[in-house]
């Protein structure tokens, strides 16, 4: 198996909507994804958190995967996000990525259900084992899953299926980042899920970032990896804590809300959440605009 192409900034796409939210919205899509081309990201990622998965149908998540895949037009890689609580829907979603060209596929951890370590053991290798030829990365974000990917679990499923290559590490115990890079080997892939953790995870040996914030500063969300690269530590932590107030403001209240607000009020998308999400209070919209005036965003 090829090496995979992913690395550094790659950036987790939100779904844009139209018609008051009931269509997928393809050419916000297709903006979307020429912003990042021309502001220098390094991959892409569809109907992960940030697309809103869970208020699609399985025909949406095919339909954005593939307008995704469609317009990055080998320009960027595509990981495609297959992850769902139910292994069988999973396996289908990640053999249509890869029947459409997706680089790879981003799996989350099954939500709500909370399986044992076997469990994810086995979701885990049975996704992988039906797109053995497919890039995989795990996606662990136990806020929002309820259960940890433990580190000896992910060294068990990457001795198991060769092509999963690394992890989203969205566990806000930083401790697990070292952990992961111990008990699975120096050379497994950990990215950042968390956009205030991404300097910290490059500087123990991370392998990039999957950053909201890419989606509306791309270029210097990017940067953050380049100069960790080029060996400019300094550069780099002063990129970090510059960065820190529009990262905390993208999370002021649930992803992808003020994300989708700000896209909005750049003029990328209409800026419609589908139920149970709903747009930022006011006193938010307000902090979200007066932050991106001041990074010159808006």
């Amino acid at each position: 198996m090829t090496r995979p192409r992913f690395h550094g900034s790659i950036a987790p796409l939100p779904t844009p909507f139209s018609e008051g939210g009931a269509k997928v919205d393809t050419a916000a899509i297709r903006r979307l994804v020429e912003f990042q081309i021309e502001n220098g990201s390094h991959g892409l990622s569809s109907t992960g958190t940030t697309g809103e998965p869970t208020s699609l149908s399985f025909d949406e998540r095919k339909l954005v995967i593939r307008t995704v895949i469609e317009a990055a037009s080998g320009r960027l890689p595509v990981l495609a996000g297959t992850g769902s609580n139910w292994t069988q829907e999973s396996v289908e979603l990640s053999r249509y990525a890869r029947e459409v060209g997706a680089d790879g596929i981003l799996a989350v951890a099954p939500y709500h259900v909370k399986p044992s370590q076997q469990g994810l053991f086995e979701h885990y290798t049975s996704i992988a084992r039906a797109v053995e030829d497919l890039p995989m990365m795990l996606y662990n974000i136990p806020g929002r899953a309820a259960v940890n990917i433990e580190p000896e679990t992910q060294k068990r499923i990457r001795e198991a299926c060769p092509n999963v290559f690394g992890i989203k590490e969205a566990n806000p115990d930083y401790l697990q980042v070292s952990w992961n890079l111990k008990v699975v080997g120096r050379d497994w892939g950990v990215y950042s899920g968390i956009e205030t953790l991404s300097f910290p995870m490059l500087a123990v040996g991370g392998a990039g970032h999957v950053s909201a914030t890419s989606n509306v500063a791309p270029r210097e969300v990017a940067e953050l990896y380049e100069l960790v690269q080029a060996g400019r530590w300094k550069d780099a932590q002063d990129l970090h804590f510059k960065m820190l107030e529009l990262n905390h403001v993208l999370f002021i209240e649930t992803n992808p809300g003020p994300l989708k607000f700000l896209l909005g009020q750049m003029g990328l998308i209409e800026p419609t959440l589908r139920l149970p999400l709903v747009p930022p209070s006011e006193t938010n919209q307000k902090k979200i605009v007066q932050v991106a005036r001041e990074y010159g965003i808006l």
